[in-house]
């Protein structure tokens, strides 16, 4: 390799701290699973002052010296609050409710285990990029199951019943007298217990064609006191059963199928004739250089990862998690229907609208 004949030390030094800047998050992330995984995120919430290393240890059962540096990790990353003078950690409100609030629409230790099972798919990923060939998703590492449920729960609490039902036309008077609604690639059923418990005269069905995520939902809707109007089924989104209903959803799945356009034609035999389709998915401008920021970056990862292999893993056209408005509105007319809409959007969701 024949490396450039002038270098700009400066763009260098930006780069190489760039670098240093991603390697520090990519080792940290790590630790943040493991802080959530013993509790020490929330013994430093829920402590009425501020602790030292051996304070925190001893709350949460851990040893002194694997904790002490586990939280200069967290301080030199801005995760944790160091007082020099005393010697003490403590979490700022905002780190609080992000780190230790599991109820909390920021909540975020999800996305880092959903990151733990990038890494852990590596090797096969990386294969993949030879052959073309892909990975189901069913055959990741199981913490992606878990942490995608409680990061995408974060954002359905903070936005489907404020915001997302609301801005879908005659909707939530529907599920208010009570209506039938499919939630198709459910998951463990986070979305569909969410609106279960905000709409209790309305009956819901989750679907999912990943048998062990169905067997949780069944467990969640049991602890949420909602299995009297919540069912959970093993099936794809090309073949689940019924029809009549009066509101289909798919959250943050539909660019992941390796048969969306099919997906779209199910969907449209199975809606009531006044019934609503709703699409949520990851937020894309239609032009991939407007995505190259630091949520594209989010996404075309965990696109490369997770998304693309599962769709190319049962031969599919590998959408993508930035598929964009364009590419997603070509399915969706293809499956027949008639109107497509974006009814609302944050920074990280598309919502969109279709319509028999």
């Amino acid at each position: 390799m024949t490396l450039p004949q002038t270098i700009d030390e400066n763009k260098l030094h930006e780069f190489l701290g760039k670098v240093v800047t991603d390697v520090g998050a990519a080792m940290s992330a790590a630790l943040v699973v493991i802080g959530d995984e013993l509790g020490l995120w929330r013994a430093l919430a829920s402590a009425p002052s501020p602790l030292t290393a051996v304070d925190l240890a001893r709350h949460t059962e851990t040893s002194e010296r694997y904790v002490r540096e586990w939280l200069d990790a967290m301080a030199s990353g801005g995760y944790v609050v160091y007082d020099a003078t005393a010697e003490t950690y403590r979490l700022e409100p905002e780190q609080a409710v992000a780190l230790a609030d599991a109820d909390s629409p920021a909540f975020v230790p999800g996305l880092f285990q959903v990151t733990a099972a990038m890494w852990a798919s590596r090797a096969k990923i990386g294969a993949n990029f030879r052959t073309g060939a892909g990975l189901e998703w069913g055959h990741q590492h199981p913490c992606l199951f878990e942490g995608t449920e409680r990061f995408f729960r974060s954002g359905y609490l903070g936005n489907l019943i404020q915001s997302w039902l609301p801005a879908l036309d005659g909707v939530v008077e529907k599920l208010e007298r009570g209506a039938r609604v499919a939630d198709v690639g459910c998951g463990v059923g986070a979305s569909t217990i969410i609106m279960a418990k905000a709409y209790p005269r309305s009956r819901f069905i989750g679907f999912d064609s990943h048998a062990a995520s169905i067997e949780l939902a069944r467990q969640r809707a049991r602890q949420a006191g909602v299995a009297d109007r919540v069912t959970f089924e093993v099936a794809s989104a090309t073949d689940f059963p019924g029809d009549g209903y009066d509101l289909i959803a798919h959250f943050d799945c539909f660019h992941d199928l390796e048969d969306p356009s099919g997906a779209a034609r199910h969907a449209h035999a199975a809606i009531a004739p006044d019934g609503t389709w709703l699409l949520v998915e990851p937020f894309a401008n239609d032009r991939r250089e407007e995505n190259h920021n630091p949520v594209g970056r989010v996404f075309y990862s965990a696109s490369t990862m997770l998304c693309v292999p599962h769709s190319l893993s049962r031969g599919g056209p590998a959408l993508g998690a930035q598929a964009g408005e364009l590419r997603l509105r070509e399915q969706v007319v293809s499956g027949g229907w008639r109107t497509l809409r974006r009814a609302t959007q944050t920074p990280f969701n598309l919502v969109l609208e279709a319509r028999p």
